[in-house]
């Protein structure tokens, strides 16, 4: 990921630093992961080893950020190695509130478990929508590794698709709170677990953003897909 320097210490705070932010990025995907199967299956060790997860996410989050604040202070870095270490900490935050809404997948499992209604919600297409953002995670955390912004474009307009499935869900669970109001409390647990499963899929594109910042030196957020296909090809 990081380009050769004169100084070789350098290199090696880079690529630890580096090291340091994959490995987030994959305890964050096996939480994820793993949220998805407790939504799947009505897990509860499931949903206990996710929350677990927590603090160790959080825990790694402030090592990075500490990392990066003492080779900023002592490097002095200017242009793409400053953009690199900016990419990095933004990308923590990201790959930290994912770990975030995972928990917020896991609690709701839970609280859907307990209150006895798992087997009798609609959860089918929220399933497939949360898999989806397992994915894209994964592409997400493969692209940013090998630097590439035509898969950070494409995940992009997959997290359009994602966007689509959460809308079409609240519509539906709009009208199945409609025919009937004594699904409003189980529905309303359905529209907690797909917000957070939406967020995820957000915070997937604002790392692949961040692959196109520190490529491309061009900040996309909050641009039109022609624009941005047009920054990058």
């Amino acid at each position: 990921m990081t380009e050769k320097h004169l100084s070789t210490q350098f290199d090696a705070e880079l690529n630890r630093v580096s090291a340091r932010v994959m490995e987030l990025g994959g305890l964050v995907e096996s939480q994820i992961r793993n949220a998805v199967y407790a939504l799947t299956s009505f897990n509860l060790d499931t949903v206990e080893q996710v929350i677990s997860t927590e603090q160790q996410v959080n825990g790694m989050e402030v090592e990075i950020d500490h990392e990066l604040s003492s080779i900023i202070a002592r490097r002095q870095p200017t242009a793409r190695d400053l953009r690199l270490l900016i990419a990095f900490s933004k990308a923590t935050a990201n790959l930290e509130r994912m770990g975030d809404e995972a928990c917020k997948m896991a609690r709701m499992v839970k609280s859907i478990i307990e209150s006895g209604a798992a087997r009798s919600l609609p959860s089918g297409e929220l399933r497939m929508a949360a898999q989806m953002a397992s994915e894209l995670l994964r592409k997400t955390l493969d692209a940013f590794a090998r630097l590439d912004t035509k898969a950070a474009v494409a995940i992009l307009k997959e997290d359009d698709l994602i966007d689509e499935e959460f809308d079409g869900f609240v519509r539906k669970l709009i009208t199945y709170m409609m025919e009937d109001p004594r699904t409003i409390s189980a529905s309303l647990d359905l529209l907690f677990l797909a917000k957070a499963i939406e967020r995820i899929g957000d915070h997937s594109k604002n790392v692949a953003e961040l692959i196109i910042y520190l490529v491309e030196g061009k900040d996309v957020r909050h641009q039109t897909m022609a624009e941005i296909e047009s920054a990058v090809l």
